[in-house]
C-alpha cells in the first residue's frame, strides 16, 4: 500500500504506551504502519517529551504544545477539547488531501474548522466522555475537583453533538457502539489495539490474588479499599496489591503493622517486568471498576498473560470477554468465588477458550484490516 496516507491526531504523545487511551493509539498507528499506511501522527504534548521512536516509527510526526492555562475553564468548549487547539495543527493537515483519523472527543475542534469540510474525517471514540466525567466527580473528595468533573460532564454533552460532522464514529466496546448508534449514523465498533501477540497464561495454580491499576486514581483507590474492607477482611488469601504512585492514605490502610493483615502485600511503582511478572505467577486477577465506559486494557492483559480473572459486570462493559471471566459483583459473592478459584487449577482447556475468542475478536491484524476498509 505504497500511496496510502492517514493523518492521526492524538491527544497525547502515545508512547510510552503505559495507559489505556494511548495504548490504543500506538498499537493502532503501529499496526497500520506494518500494513504500510503511511501515518501522519499529530500529537498534543504536556508532561510527556517527544519520542525519537516515533519520529523513527511513522512517517511524519508533530508535537503541538497543549495549552492548559486556566483560561479554558471558563469557555463554553470543554476544557479537554479547548486546551487542545492549535492553527499550526489545522495548517498542516491543510497541506494535504489524506483523511483525518482523530483520536477521542479531545481532539474534535478540528471538526469545527470549515477549511477541512471536505476532508474524510473519522472519530475513534474512547469513551462516552460525559458519562465518565460525572463518574470521576462521584469518587473524589477533593470539593473543587468535584466541581470541576461535574462542570466538564455537562460541557461535553453538549459539545458531543460536534460528531454530527465527522464522517464515522469507530467505538471501543459494543456498549458504546450502541449509545452513539442512538444519536449518529455512521457508528462501527473495532475493539482496541494492543501490545498481546498470544496468550500466555500459564497452566498449574499460583501462591495469590493480584489486583492491578494506577493507584492514584481515585476510582483505583476505592476499589482497593473496597477489597481490603469488605472482601479479604475475612479471607485467608494472600493478595498483592500493585501499581503506580499509591496515596499516603492507602499505604496507611495497607500497612500491616497497623491493621495486622499479614496476607495484604503493597508492591508500589513496579516496573513492566515485575508487573508482567505478578500477573503471570497470580493464581487470580482481579479487575473491578465502578466505570462501565470504555474498554480497560488491563482486563486484556489479565486475560492474555494471566490465569483465573474475576470481574464486575462493569469491567467486561460490552468487551464481549464475559465468557473468558468469573463474575461476582457483591462481597459476599466474590468472597466464595476467590475461596473457589484459589483451589481450582487453571488447565489447557482455559488456555485454548481464551485462544479462540481473543484470536477472533482481539488480534489487530484482524481489526487494522477492516480499520483500512473504513478509512482509506
Amino acid at each position: 500500500m505504497p500511496d496510502t496516507h492517514l493523518h492521526i491526531v492524538s491527544f497525547d504523545i502515545p508512547y510510552p504506551a503505559n495507559y489505556g487511551g494511548v495504548i490504543d493509539v500506538y498499537y493502532k498507528a503501529k499496526a497500520l504502519t506494518e500494513k504500510g499506511v503511511k501515518v501522519h501522527l499529530h500529537c498534543f504534548e504536556y508532561g510527556r517529551k517527544p519520542q525519537v521512536l516515533l519520529d523513527n516509527q511513522f512517517f511524519k510526526v508533530s508535537y503541538y504544545k497543549r495549552d492548559i492555562s486556566k483560561k479554558h475553564l471558563f469557555k463554553s468548549v470543554p476544557y479537554i477539547v479547548s486546551s487542545r487547539t492549535s492553527e499550526r495543527l489545522i495548517h498542516n493537515l491543510s497541506k494535504d488531501n489524506y483523511p483525518i483519523l482523530l483520536e477521542g472527543l479531545h481532539t474534535c475542534s478540528v471538526l469545527e474548522d470549515p477549511r477541512l469540510d471536505d476532508r474524510k474525517r473519522v472519530v475513534r471514540t474512547h469513551n462516552i466522555e460525559h458519562e465518565y466525567y460525572q463518574n470521576l466527580a462521584k469518587v473524589e473528595t477533593d470539593i473543587f475537583k468535584k466541581y470541576y468533573f461535574y462542570n466538564e460532564a455537562a460541557k461535553l454533552k453538549r459539545y458531543e453533538k460536534v460528531l454530527q460532522k465527522a464522517d464515522m464514529l469507530i467505538s471501543i466496546s459494543k456498549n458504546d457502539e450502541a449509545y452513539f448508534s442512538t444519536l449518529f449514523d455512521k457508528v462501527d465498533f473495532i475493539p482496541a489495539f494492543h501490545p498481546f501477540k498470544e496468550v500466555n497464561s500459564k497452566e498449574g495454580k499460583g501462591g495469590y490474588a493480584l489486583y492491578h491499576g494506577n493507584l492514584s486514581v481515585a476510582e483505583n483507590t476505592n476499589a482497593v479499599k473496597f477489597l481490603l474492607n469488605n472482601v479479604f477482611n475475612s479471607l485467608d488469601i494472600p493478595l498483592k496489591i500493585a501499581g503506580l504512585n499509591p496515596p499516603r492514605q492507602l499505604q496507611n490502610l495497607l500497612n500491616t503493622n497497623g491493621n495486622g493483615a499479614s496476607n495484604i502485600e503493597l508492591i508500589a511503582n513496579p516496573d513492566d517486568d515485575k508487573l508482567q511478572e505478578l500477573i503471570e505467577n497470580a493464581q487470580l486477577n482481579i479487575s473491578i471498576t465502578a466505570q462501565k465506559t470504555g474498554l480497560k486494557l488491563k482486563l486484556l492483559n489479565t486475560l492474555y498473560n494471566g490465569r483465573h480473572c474475576l470481574v464486575n459486570e462493569k469491567m467486561l462493559s460490552g468487551s464481549e470477554l464475559d465468557d473468558l471471566c468469573v463474575v461476582a459483583n457483591d462481597q459476599a459473592s466474590m468472597k466464595r468465588k476467590i475461596r473457589q478459584l484459589f483451589k481450582k487449577e487453571f488447565n489447557s482447556s482455559g488456555i485454548a477458550e481464551r485462544k479462540q475468542k481473543l484470536n477472533s475478536l482481539y488480534h489487530n491484524g484482524n481489526n487494522v484490516e477492516r480499520l483500512i476498509e473504513l478509512i482509506v
